[in-house]
């Protein structure tokens, strides 16, 4: 178990993607600090893997509140000791344009995903600096930050800088021996997403209106079939862990080939 002993903080911890990150640390040996801003996605978290044999706390928070988020990584020092291993994954859905986007709602979304990555960073890195800890941060971007994804200016912009937030912030850290990555999900099988909720006690029915919605993001990828959350969970154990010890800097792209895909031609096809 690559990650026996470590203590992770995730921020964003729906069945969705948080979801899937969080139970593929946790399948390593990770004790997992669940952070959402609804309580019920953490604290739902975190029963679940308890029930099924980890250790695990929930907590409810705002990134974008600076005092809520030195509460929170105290409280999670407070359960666990230390924290190894934080990763920002918080983020909010607001698909509008730069014509239609208020300046309120740009503000709270960069917020969330920006200034929350920062906040969380800053003090989860304080904390393992106070302690020794050689520990690894995860920023989990989007191909929306990749690429110009029209209506949908505040997401897109906001993943675009998380890039080289994690670049810029892994260069300062280096001297402490903490590494800094990304890793670039895309649109996501939801199949295992409702199964996922269901195991966390949830009623929310069945996947075949969200699979019929995603089936146009399928034929657009190379491999003709999407990543689900535990692909990204599984790389998201590899970056953090020992295995990947002198990796920093880097974002890991697990997008079934879409960021590298050549714009002319259409994926199924045998060429332009």
């Amino acid at each position: 178990m690559r990650l026996k002993d470590k203590v992770a903080l995730v921020t964003g911890t729906s069945p969705n993607i948080g979801g899937g990150i969080v139970e593929g640390l946790a399948a390593e040996g990770a004790a997992i600090i669940a952070v959402d801003y609804v309580e019920a996605n953490a604290t739902d978290c975190a029963r679940y893997l308890e029930g099924s044999g980890g250790r695990a706390v929930g907590l409810s928070c705002d990134v974008n509140d600076e005092a809520q988020v030195r509460a929170t990584v105290a409280a999670g020092l407070k359960a666990f000791g230390r924290i190894d291993i934080l990763v920002n994954n918080a983020a909010t859905f607001n698909k509008k344009g730069v014509l239609t986007m208020s300046l309120e709602e740009w503000r709270a979304q960069t917020g969330v995903i920006l200034t929350g990555a920062f906040l969380c960073t800053k003090y989860v890195a304080q904390a393992m600096i106070e302690r020794g800890v050689h520990g690894a941060i995860l920023n989990i971007i989007s191909t929306a930050g990749h690429q110009g994804e029209p209506g949908n200016i505040a997401y897109s912009t906001s993943k675009c800088g998380l890039l080289n937030f994690t670049r810029s912030v892994a260069m300062e850290l280096a001297a402490h021996q903490i590494r800094v990555n990304s890793l670039t999900p895309t649109a996501t099988d939801p199949s295992e997403s409702f199964e996922r909720a269901n195991r966390w006690g949830r009623d929310v029915g069945s996947p075949a209106r969200s699979m019929a919605v995603m089936e146009t993001y399928r034929k657009g990828v190379p491999m003709q079939k999407l990543p689900k959350p535990s692909d990204y969970g599984r790389a998201a154990a590899f970056l953090v862990s020992d295995d990947a010890a002198m990796i920093t800097g880097v974002d890991l792209r697990v997008d079934a080939g879409a960021v590298a895909r050549y714009w002319a031609w259409t994926p199924g096809t045998a060429g332009v």
